[in-house]
């Protein structure tokens, strides 16, 4: 039940996404950048010198700058260590324990770290929504965009654009600046948020013109 040893894969290029059943467009007036589980424990299971964690981290620090400089919140999901078998409920039976209760395990990675002025939200479900106030924060923002970011990308990336969609919140599934388990694991997410939640976009595009 521990995470996988991850094989490097190549990260997905522009001509590699799926089509769009949608045609939302990001507006930096309106979009909250959420920078999903990027922790230590989490990224350790990659090759850290290969695609696609070389190009994940850096998308993202280059989309964190896009966003300081647009007036974009950000906000990150960071689970935390050593929970309880109760506070893990059904997580532990699919995934175990989880992160240990470990100071570096538990960091998000430095390249991506957050910045004065960010939020870290203590996340418990694969949604970054499920008993957190980013629902809220978003609302009393005036914000009903959320571009998503981060890892795993068919598992709580998925998840937290599919938990978008039902809150009517657009989402905006990064798709160079995530990573999974395997290229068909990244592939899957892709084409279902294509297809049922999101808009699959990536790092030169969201913000382009902008």
């Amino acid at each position: 039940m521990a995470l996988p040893a991850i094989a490097p894969y190549p990260m997905p290029t522009a001509a590699d996404l799926p089509t769009n059943k949608v045609a939302w467009t990001a507006d930096p007036g309106r979009a909250v950048l959420l920078v999903h589980d990027l922790q230590n424990y989490f990224l350790s299971a990659f090759d850290q010198g290969a695609s696609p964690v070389t190009e994940l981290l850096a998308n993202v620090a280059r989309l964190k700058k896009d966003c300081a400089r647009l007036g974009v919140p950000v906000v990150y999901s960071a689970q935390p260590g050593g929970q309880s078998p109760a506070e893990r409920g059904l997580q532990q039976d699919f995934w175990g324990p989880g992160l240990p209760d470990d100071e570096h395990a538990k960091a998000i990675a430095a390249a991506v770290a957050p910045g004065a002025g960010d939020t870290v939200l203590t996340k418990w479900k694969y949604s970054a929504f499920v008993r957190t106030d980013l629902a809220e924060r978003m609302a009393a923002q005036g914000r009903d965009q959320l571009i998503i970011v981060g890892v795993y990308a068919h598992i709580g990336v998925l998840m937290s654009a599919c938990d978008a969609w039902m809150r009517d919140i657009k989402s905006f599934l990064v798709a160079d600046a995530v990573a999974d388990f395997s290229a068909a694991d990244h592939e899957l997410a892709l084409r279902y948020a294509a297809a049922k939640c999101a808009v699959v976009t990536t790092t030169d595009t969201i913000f382009e013109g902008k």
